[in-house]
């Protein structure tokens, strides 16, 4: 991996460029096929969504990643369509060359303690992330942006069995901060579960991206990796709705990720 690559903080920054937008510099080095790595994009947009209610941490975002986002500058346009009492709906855009690339709308909301919290969704228990060895993963053989990630994996695509995946994964240079634009980075780093299935890789691409940070850091070790879980929960007419978990060393619940994902051939 290039000793230049930048921390994932720096390389998902964005600058205020006037009323309600914000630019971005992407790096090259990241892509996954046609166009740069979905979690970078995803983190950029959680970014700017922040950045519009500063005060309302995000709660929910839905994205579709409309076009292949290249390396180079973009812009992002902010467009707040409702401010409530606690929750405030905002809606970006990533325009490159004219282009809408990807979209957003984020509910971003006020803690409001009028219920306990809690986690229906069972805990896995698997082994230390120290006993498993990291992936050397470098192109051609996998994408471009896999080399700047840790990957040590509990399941291995085509192997065959159910279209699951679990393993742990970080960014190899994260930086410092450890929030949602990370973990919507991370939750989005494993290749599709439906890959356990085949025997070789076929082009895909995820069409809808439904995420809700759950968790902070607090108390977690922040070089360690977060375990990542998913599972196709239904195919139809060629499109998986995939189901990702993201989960700290200690069992607390940190992320939630929806995927429609397109078998394109």
């Amino acid at each position: 991996m290039p000793d230049d690559t930048p921390p994932f903080d720096l390389l998902t920054h964005i600058t205020p460029s006037g009323a309600g937008r914000f630019a971005v510099q992407f790096p090259d080095g990241w892509h996954q096929g046609r166009g740069l790595f979905g979690g970078v994009v995803t983190a950029v947009l959680v970014r700017a969504l922040e950045a519009s209610a500063p005060d309302r941490p995000l709660r929910s975002l839905t994205a579709e990643l409309c076009g292949p986002t290249q390396p180079g500058p973009a812009e992002l346009q902010v467009e707040t369509l409702r401010v409530g009492n606690a929750v405030s709906t905002v809606a970006v855009r990533l325009v490159q060359a004219g282009q809408v690339q990807a979209h957003a709308v984020g509910v971003l909301g006020q803690d409001r303690g009028t219920v306990a919290d809690r986690t229906l969704l069972a805990a896995p228990e698997p082994s230390d992330w120290r006993s498993l060895e990291p992936l050397d993963l470098k192109p051609p053989m996998s994408p471009d942006f896999a080399q700047h990630l840790e990957f040590r994996c509990l399941t291995m695509p085509f192997t065959g069995g159910r279209p699951e995946v679990s393993g742990w994964v970080r960014p190899r240079r994260p930086g410092r901060a450890r929030d949602a634009a990370y973990l919507a980075g991370c939750i989005d780093a494993y290749w599709p579960a439906e890959f356990t299935c085949l025997e070789a890789p076929r082009p895909v691409a995820t069409i809808a991206f439904t995420f809700q940070p759950l968790g902070n850091f607090v108390g977690l070790d922040p070089d360690a990796p977060l375990y990542f879980r998913s599972m196709v929960a239904a195919s139809r007419g060629g499109y998986d709705v995939e189901l990702r978990e993201l989960w700290g060393h200690d069992g607390r619940l940190l992320a939630l990720n929806q995927q429609t994902i397109c078998i394109i051939k």
